[in-house]
């Protein structure tokens, strides 16, 4: 399955949930899946992980990556079997650019909560946004399992 993660800026949630949902697998022996993760809006292109998302990932033991933030593209949304978004932007966005699709939905719909995952750019709660991520990809896994 190839699963594909989208936040406002790709440098806080959906980089996070990308390295999150890799660990989650791999953890569980799960092969054969790809997890990448894109940008809804252009803020921060180029830009690697914002430093306290790393903090957090490092502290709860997630290996990640240098990386850059992209640009979700038509060819990214369509190669994907699963688009998981954080809040109603990045899906006001993502319908915008592509128009509805089914298999666009909120991250926090597998955890089998009806919310958003906050942006910790704004709240400053790496640890709350690391929780809502870590709950909804465990939830995500058993779902493509």
């Amino acid at each position: 399955m190839i699963l594909l993660f989208v936040c406002h800026g790709n440098i806080c949630r959906s980089p996070m949930a990308e390295f999150v949902m890799k660990d989650v697998l791999s953890r569980r022996g799960e092969t054969g899946h790809e997890i990448f993760s894109r940008a809804a809006r252009t803020d921060e292109i180029g830009s690697d992980m914002y430093p306290p998302a790393k903090r957090t990932l490092s502290a709860h033991g997630v290996p990640f990556a240098t990386r850059a933030a992209k640009l979700i593209t038509r060819a990214d949304f369509d190669r994907a079997d699963l688009i998981l978004v954080m809040d109603e932007e990045n899906m006001h966005d993502m319908t915008r650019a592509f128009g509805v699709s089914d298999k666009v939905k909120f991250l926090m719909s597998f955890a089998g909560e009806d919310r958003e995952v906050a942006d910790p750019w704004y709240t400053r709660d790496f640890e709350r946004t690391y929780s809502d991520i870590s709950a909804a990809c465990e939830a995500l896994a058993d779902f493509i399992s």
